[in-house]
């Protein structure tokens, strides 16, 4: 009975903290819904005055990006801003022969009177922080605006975010990721349907009522004096944006999020290139929480809920975790409940916690109408685009708990970035792209595992007990079926 007495305690407390997650989800959409109706306005630049038009410089840190940095160049030069008060900088990390390609599309783009430079390291030390960092040195611009190689930013996108900065306490300005190719699989679209609860239900969520949010390292724009402030640059996670947005608003600079201004950009189309975005997401989310737990929970400057708020930030990835255990244990939970007839108090209670899906679902029901419409078409596209990514995510669970579990031992690992594909580029064949990676997963394996044992404990609700059966936990398996299922054959697939 012992082994069962283990497997109940750490079933019921992964149960638990998943249930407090979702509470917070809940407060959020609650903040977010009165947001809406209660929007917030302050003081503002007016650019039309020349002495309150602030010099800006945009920095694009990039790696190797065949595939896209010509039209990220040759968008980024379309934004509209007065070019006296406009640099250019691009931090190119890059080893393959990009780097000659970019400076001498550099070359021509300067000799146009653009004030744009072409900086390059002798190594990838802090890799992108490191590269941010050594731009900074020479920056002219008072306000740094930062864009991923594979953002395309509309040409009025300074001008809709420099004029926040006249609050002097407003040391970010965050803007909404839109995306290119929302539409291109089920990969993507339940990519999109994440990052879309994200910036609509959190950012707004926490922002609205002064708690903690994040840079998301890219579509946003600094105060150079907030990122001196509060201690520059780190490479010692591998989410260096996090990292120093929680540095920054620990010494009191606030952040500014603007729901509706949108900046495109293009999602992971394969598996591979969706695991290393996920893995060193969830990864730099546990390091961070393993490097600023203390001090948001020392700090004397920050209340109670702001607090908890963002110990829960900090905790997200590790939500795959919780999932996981549950995943895994549930099985042998489900023969527990009927074998030992005492515990059916227990079992009773513990259907308490579904409340944490019903939660999930209404919270998320409110983004995605947000986005594609209400109306009863619109809802039962929503059942299955919540159950699909459900299933998804759930499915990714053993790789972003291995993250999730690295981050918080402080195992140190690479930066690997995301490779970006721009199909018009290369003729919609992504099987072409030279930086993806040629090997599977090894955990690709044991993901095909957990798929044969969940499907087990499907077969298991047919035989358990004396009754007939047991199918409570039954549409749990299915979507881990599914889900590990979908992750297994896409990674093996996507290799050939």
């Amino acid at each position: 009975m012992i082994l069962e007495w283990i497997c109940i305690i750490v079933y019921s407390t992964s149960l638990v903290m998943i249930l407090l997650y979702s509470f917070a989800q809940l407060n959020l959409l609650i903040n977010y819904l009165y947001a809406r109706k209660n929007v917030v306005t302050g003081p503002t630049f007016d650019l039309n005055n020349p002495n309150e038009v602030p010099y800006v410089t945009v920095q694009l840190p990039v790696y190797n990006e065949a595939y896209v940095m010509e039209r990220l160049l040759n968008n980024i030069i379309l934004l509209d801003y007065p070019q006296e008060k406009l640099e250019f900088q691009v931090l190119d990390d890059s080893t393959d022969e990009t780097v000659e390609t970019t400076r001498l599309h550099i070359e021509k783009l300067a000799a146009t009177g653009i004030d744009i430079k072409h900086i390059t390291r002798e190594n990838r030390t802090g890799f992108k922080a490191g590269a941010l960092k050594e731009g900074l040195v020479d920056a002219k611009g008072d306000f740094i605006a930062i864009f991923d190689a594979d953002f395309l930013p509309q040409p009025d996108w300074l001008r809709k975010t420099v004029i926040h900065f006249k609050d002097p306490k407003i040391g970010v300005v965050q803007t909404r990721w839109a995306h290119l190719n929302r539409d291109y699989s089920i990969l993507t679209r339940i990519q999109a349907f994440a990052l879309d609860a994200h910036f609509t239900l959190e950012q707004v969520g926490r922002n609205s009522k002064g708690h903690f949010i994040n840079f998301n390292g890219t579509a946003g724009m600094w105060r150079k004096e907030t990122i001196i402030d509060a201690g520059n640059w780190e490479g010692d996670t591998l989410t260096e944006d996090l990292d120093l947005s929680y540095r920054a608003q620990l010494k009191d600079w606030k952040f500014k999020y603007l729901v509706d201004v949108t900046t495109p950009a293009e999602l992971p189309i394969i598996i591979s290139a969706a695991r290393s975005q996920q893995f060193r997401w969830n990864k730099g989310g546990a390091e961070n929480f393993r490097k600023m737990f203390k001090r948001v929970v020392s700090s004397s400057n920050i209340d109670f809920k702001t607090k908890l708020h963002g110990i829960l930030h900090l905790l997200n990835s590790t939500m795959f975790l919780n999932i996981l255990i549950v995943g895994i244990l549930s099985i042998p939970m489900l023969y527990i409940k009927n074998e030992y007839a005492h515990l059916r108090m227990y079992f009773i209670v513990m259907s308490f916690f579904v409340i944490s899906t019903i939660i999930f679902f209404v919270c998320y029901w409110f983004m995605y109408k947000n986005t594609h419409g209400g109306g009863f078409k619109s809802f039962i596209s929503y059942i299955g685009m919540f159950f699909t990514f459900f299933s998804i995510a759930m499915g990714f669970s053993l790789h972003n708990s291995i993250a999730v579990i690295e981050g918080h031992i402080g195992k140190r690992s690479e930066f690997v970035r995301t490779p970006k594909f721009n199909l018009t580029a290369v003729s919609g064949n992504w099987k072409t792209n030279k930086y993806l990676k040629k090997k599977l997963s090894r955990n690709v394996i044991i993901e095909g595992i957990l798929m044969c044992y969940f499907g087990f404990g499907m077969y298991s609700a047919f035989i358990v007990g004396d009754q007939g059966g047991d199918f409570g936990l039954f549409p749990f398996h299915l979507m881990l079926f599914i889900g590990f299922g979908f992750v297994f054959f896409r990674s093996i697939t996507d290799k050939q």
